[in-house]
């Protein structure tokens, strides 16, 4: 059976490596710091795996994650001189492959849904191939080696050295931002836990007028939006404002349709998801692949349509939910 941690500790082997790279690139100033910085991610991933079993302590992973903010936060971290082709090689490489090279992008969501639906039944001596429960995380897994191996084949490159030194490049250009949504998604994780939602709940119908649903309607879409731009994820915001408000009053006071409400109310967030550098894979990350003189440019570009959709947003769910 093939096991989901198999590809964690892969990862993290992965991210092991390519902090050995940076720790031996002088091109780069603070090598020692983005080295130590993926190094600890990559420790992570592998130390991780006692610690869901309960035979290690979840202590050191929590002074890892201390000590990688002090790295990044302190500016510990750096970039090194990007080892590429040149522009006319990419140039060659580009009238060669076309559109062929999206293929290996493609490749990974065809064997994820592959795997998640027709592997997920595959069974050899009584055991399921895949472990069960984790069919897409392994689809996803087993998709990018397979894609790897196809975007090999497709530049006719035959050294496995030179898509870890890209690998590499791309996560020194990207840097810390790269885990801001797996630490936002586990502050919205907290912020449910905690009871946020209860208490923004209670101020709400504090301040909404008896039985005004527009006005309850605006108030959680634009809550929706605003908490998603504080906290740059959506499902974060979404447990935060569907207990607040988005259950106890449209859908148990107002009794509105939970599916529209619920479904719109997320589709809110997404809207929020455009405007904030908070949402650091949409909005921060291709300003920096891209090296766009200002890194802010894509929330900018993206501000009107967010603002418009939220709009519309608000006006479905008023007039298709109740």
């Amino acid at each position: 059976m093939i096991k989901a941690e198999w590809f964690y500790w892969l990862v993290g082997a992965i991210f092991l490596v390519m902090a050995a790279q940076m720790a031996t690139d002088r091109t780069n100033p603070k090598r020692f710091g983005t080295a130590a910085f993926w190094g600890l991610l990559g420790l992570g991933f592998v130390y991780s795996t006692w610690v869901v079993d309960k035979s290690a302590p979840a202590e050191p992973l929590g002074v890892a994650v201390l000590v990688m903010v002090c790295l990044a936060g302190f500016g510990f971290t750096g970039r090194g001189k990007v080892r590429t082709s040149t522009a006319e090689e990419r140039a060659a490489s580009a009238d060669r492959l076309g559109s062929k090279i999206f293929i290996p992008a493609l490749t990974i969501p065809v064997v994820a849904l592959i795997c998640a639906v027709g592997v997920k039944k595959l069974r050899i001596g009584g055991q399921p191939v895949l472990q069960t429960g984790s069919e897409t995380i392994l689809g996803l897994g087993i998709g990018a080696v397979v894609a790897l191996a196809v975007a090999m084949m497709m530049m006719r490159e035959k050294k496995i050295s030179t898509p870890m030194h890209a690998g590499r490049s791309m996560l020194e250009a990207m840097g810390w931002a790269m885990l801001l949504p797996q630490l936002l998604a586990t502050l919205g994780t907290i912020f449910s836990v905690s009871g946020v939602g209860e208490q923004v709940g209670k101020i709400t119908k504090s301040v909404l007028p008896d039985g005004s649903v527009l006005i309850a309607v605006i108030v959680y879409c634009a809550g929706m939006f605003l908490f998603t731009v504080v906290m740059g994820n959506g499902f974060a915001a979404f447990p935060v404002m569907t207990a607040a408000v988005g259950w106890p009053v449209l859908v148990e006071q107002a009794h509105g349709e939970p599916a529209i409400i619920l479904a719109i109310g997320m589709l809110c967030g997404f809207c929020g998801t455009l405007a904030t550098p908070m949402a650091a894979n949409f909005n921060v990350v291709p300003a920096a692949l891209l090296e766009l003189k200002d890194q802010y440019g894509p929330i900018k570009a993206q501000l009107p349509t967010a603002g418009a959709l939220l709009v519309c947003n608000i006006v479905i769910m008023y007039a298709c939910a109740f």
